[in-house]
């Protein structure tokens, strides 16, 4: 392990602040593309449009359908009338949920909330890890459609701008409710974009990873090795196992767009099928996999990714696929040539 870089400094890098992305653009494909070749470090400048010329017939790209739920509360203590925010982060047994509540030290177990004017209503059941609230949630109706009235989008806290539209804090493919979070290199795609790259002959396979709160957190100790995942509910259906294992046993490659797909294929890879490629086998459950340098991959060969934070869990995992050095070297390139950065920022390929 010496020869990998441990240290969470060795992942810092530069960030001038008017970089950081706080609205989405326009056009969802128009975003730039820097291309970094995984071996050699070499970075080309495109459009995400372009994407498509760096697939192959055969290839595999793998998607998470995971939707967004307007997941940040807004609401009142009603003993004291003191302003309460909650982020919701798991659903536990059918309305409990894990949460992230703010100010927490006032919401001790039993603490009552409410929210719109009492249409939803809830209790402080029991303080977990880290401070975390499990709450248990009453209202009349449907709970998706009273968040839906009541929520907003958790947008990450760089993030200032009001986001006018919520759709664009959601992919064109998002299915199944569940993320805290964006899977946010799912956000360059369009309906017509992925209509043309299956017309070259790629396969698309969809997994689900519910985003949680891992995405939020900083890493806070001086040794990675000592950071702790949060766990994310994640799935892969038979189905998406059979597109990317005939891929594999074709010689295509699998391309993962985002962080979130690459940890869902990772943390469902099982043994070898030819000794060369790696079986993919369904799985549904809980995963803390955390990739840093030393990682070996054992299913994807490409990622499409955003710029992320420095001394992030996720710069960490980029750093796995393509080095160290070649990341902090391309972030260095992004930020002279002023990409935009983080959530609704440029895009990366790394092949």
């Amino acid at each position: 392990m010496s020869e990998f870089a441990m240290r969470v400094e060795d992942y810092d890098y530069e960030l001038p602040e008017e970089l950081i992305a706080q609205d989405p653009l326009l056009k969802r494909d128009e975003s730039r593309l820097m291309v970094l070749g995984k071996e050699s470090g070499e970075v080309t400048h495109r459009h995400f449009y372009d994407v498509k010329e760096y697939l192959r017939p055969g290839d595999c790209l793998v998607i998470n359908n995971t939707k967004v739920i307007p997941a940040r509360l807004y609401g009142v203590k009603p003993d004291t009338g003191a302003a309460v925010e909650v982020l919701l982060l798991k659903r536990h047994d059918g309305d409990v949920w894990e949460t992230l509540v703010k100010p927490g030290k006032k919401c001790k177990v039993g603490a009552k909330l409410s929210f719109g004017d009492g249409r939803l209503t809830a209790e402080v059941v029991d303080i977990i890890e880290e401070g975390n609230r499990m709450i248990k949630f009453s209202y009349d109706g449907i709970f998706e459609e009273v968040l839906d009235s009541l929520g907003e989008m958790p947008l990450p806290p760089y993030i200032t701008h009001k986001l006018e539209d919520k759709n664009r804090y959601q992919t064109v493919y998002a299915k199944y409710e569940g993320s805290a979070a964006a899977p946010t290199a799912g956000l360059h795609f369009t309906k017509e974009l992925l209509e043309e790259i299956k017309a070259m002959g790629v396969d698309i396979a969809e997994v689900t990873l519910h985003v949680g709160l891992g995405t939020f957190r900083p890493v806070k100790v001086e040794n990675i090795l000592e950071h702790h995942m949060h766990s994310e509910y994640f799935q892969v259906s038979k189905e998406a196992c059979d597109i990317i294992n005939a891929a594999k046993k074709r010689g295509g490659r699998v391309i993962s767009v985002g962080t979130t797909s690459t940890r869902t294929l990772e943390s469902a890879a099982e043994g070898k099928i030819d000794g060369v490629n790696t079986l993919l086998t369904p799985k549904a459950g809980d995963t803390e996999i955390f990739i840093y340098p030393g990682y070996e991959f054992k299913v994807i060969d490409g990622l499409i990714t955003n710029f992320h934070l420095p001394q992030s869990t996720l710069i960490m995992l980029v750093s796995a696929l393509a080095g160290r050095k070649h990341v902090l070297s391309a972030y260095e390139e992004a930020v002279k040539e002023r990409y935009r950065f983080f959530s609704f920022g440029d895009a990366m390929l790394i092949l």
